[in-house]
This record gives C-alpha cells, structure tokens and sequence, in this order.
C-alpha cells in the first residue's frame, strides 16, 4: 500500500505546524515527506502524458496547409500595414494643416 498526501493536506498540517502553540518543536510531519518522495515520479508521469499526447492526439498540419496559412498570414499583415499607413498619412496632412492654420 503506498500512501499519498495531497497537497491540500501536506498545507494543511504545515499550517497547523506552524500555529503550534509550541513553535521551537521540530515536526515530523509524514505528509510532506510523502509528497516529495511523490514529486519526481508526478513529473515523470508528465513528461510521458505530454510525449505521448503530442506523438498521438496532435493533428499536426501538412506542408500545404502551413504554407497557405503563412500566405494569409503574410498578406493579412501587409493589409494592416498599409492601413495603418494610410491612417498615419492622413493624420499627418490634417494635423499639419490645421498647426499652419495657427
């Protein structure tokens, strides 16, 4: 049988630790010592769930699919580019005639 502490429950007894009325006594506190023991095999365990998600469950995009995504990519930014541009331009010549106006 392995025993596990959650970590609610390893917070809980820290803080129950804490606000002993005897604070210079050491703990011996189980519960966080089990749940660090648990720590590195949890990462493990997330390492292996993240690979395996990724190898498995992706749909990664075809050759295709990234080039005319990039395209589009492209040429949106172009348009707000030049939309900007144009708007800065505008402002430019309305601000300018209107400081020569004073």
């Amino acid at each position: 049988m392995r025993l596990y502490a959650s970590p609610v429950f390893t917070g809980v007894a820290q803080l129950v630790e804490h606000w002993s009325p005897k604070p210079g006594v050491g703990s011996s506190s189980l519960s966080s010592r089990v749940f660090e023991n648990n720590s590195m095999e949890k990462l493990v365990l997330y390492f292996k769930e993240s690979y395996n998600e990724l190898m498995n469950k992706v749909s990664w995009p075809t050759w295709t699919e990234l080039q005319n995504s990039t395209r589009l990519v492209i040429i949106g930014s172009i348009i707000f580019a030049l939309i900007i541009f144009v708007m800065d331009k505008i402002s430019d010549v309305i601000l300018t005639a209107y400081y020569n106006l004073f």
